[in-house]
């Protein structure tokens, strides 16, 4: 395993010189090999630090009624309407520009999350918050049909769609484009299963404990207030609800990180620009990664709104993060 990192740290050094001399919309292909060995880490104990200080990190230069928005700080009452816009002008471009970006990687990355983090069952009433155009909530009702299945069989009975799933996003823009997919799906009974609705991830218009499970997947950083979208998390799930979150984290490998901060902040701005003609959209999206909370911190911030039994897991040595909790 120690010869293996010491060879990826190689090749990543190569390639992080290659992009030093030219950040063009080309990754290597040697990084590319690396980012397929994504390998999944647990978490180290959690520290000392005190998850109520003011703002998610100590630099987010949330102060008073201002709040971040990339690198700039912004008053809080314009900050949802800012990211609102961002992602009308993304919408129509950004289920490809994912695939472009990641190499296909947020796939699998969903699929974990999903699959085995997750592990849908019959019956489960899920909400996906920030669903946007439908990855992941499309996800979870394939996993719920198998599993109603699978349970019609051991019953040797008829099957029963009992299932749902909600898509909740602040942004109509991104539900539209999720919607145009719904009758392309290989999903029994997807129409019925599937609800949208467009609402704020700060207040949601559902009652108190109304799901099983929840999900927000690269979202939670573009909220206002952390504190409270964890909350209504919180409130809307039944007791023993289980809450998973699926974000961009820390970089843990050093090497890997100085490639990634290369890639992120030169090259993936310039794609925005040349594939979908938006290059500040995809310069806020990249500084909203750098101004999140680390691994420990966010774990200490969702066991201060109430969750317990949380943990994470690193993917892709810290590129992305899936943490998760339960209310009890």
């Amino acid at each position: 395993m120690l010869a293996g990192r010491t060879r990826a740290g190689g090749v990543l050094a190569g390639v992080a010189g290659s992009l030093v001399r030219a950040a063009d919309a080309r990754l290597p292909s040697l990084w590319a090999a690396r980012l397929l060995s994504t390998e999944a880490e647990e978490a180290t104990p959690v520290g000392s630090r005190d998850p109520r200080r003011p703002g998610p990190k100590a630099d987010d230069e949330e102060v008073g009624d201002s709040v971040s928005f990339g690198f700039s700080s912004v008053d809080r009452s314009e900050h949802k309407g800012l990211v609102k816009d961002v992602f009308e002008k993304v919408a129509p471009k950004y289920d490809a520009m994912n695939d472009f970006m990641s190499f296909f990687l947020h796939r699998h990355w969903k699929d974990r999350f999903v699959g085995i983090t997750l592990h849908p069952f019959a019956g489960q009433k899920h909400l996906d918050v920030a669903g946007g155009t439908g990855d992941v909530g499309f996800r979870v009702l394939r996993e719920i049909r198998r599993a109603e299945e699978a349970l019609a069989v051991r019953r040797n009975a008829e099957v029963e769609s009992a299932g749902e799933v909600c898509i909740c996003d602040i942004n109509g823009a991104m539900l539209e484009e999720g919607k145009k997919k719904v009758a392309g799906l290989d999903i029994r009974d997807a129409e019925r299963g599937l609800s949208w609705v467009e609402s704020d991830a700060e207040s949601l218009p559902f009652d108190d404990e109304s799901f099983d499970t929840y999900t927000i997947s690269f979202g939670i950083r573009n909220v206002s207030d952390i504190d409270a979208c964890l909350s209504e998390a919180r409130r809307v799930l039944k007791r023993g609800g289980h809450f998973c979150c699926l974000e961009f984290s820390q970089v843990n490998n050093e090497v890997l990180r100085q490639v990634y901060d290369l890639y992120s902040m030169n090259v993936i701005p310039y794609i925005g620009q040349a594939y979908a003609g938006d290059a500040h959209s995809y310069q806020y999206l990249v500084e909203s990664i750098r101004k999140f909370p680390d691994q420990e911190h966010f774990k200490e911030i969702i066991e201060a709104n109430g969750f317990r039994g949380v943990r994470y897991e690193n993917l892709l040595d810290g590129v992305v993060a899936i943490h998760s909790g339960f209310k009890l």
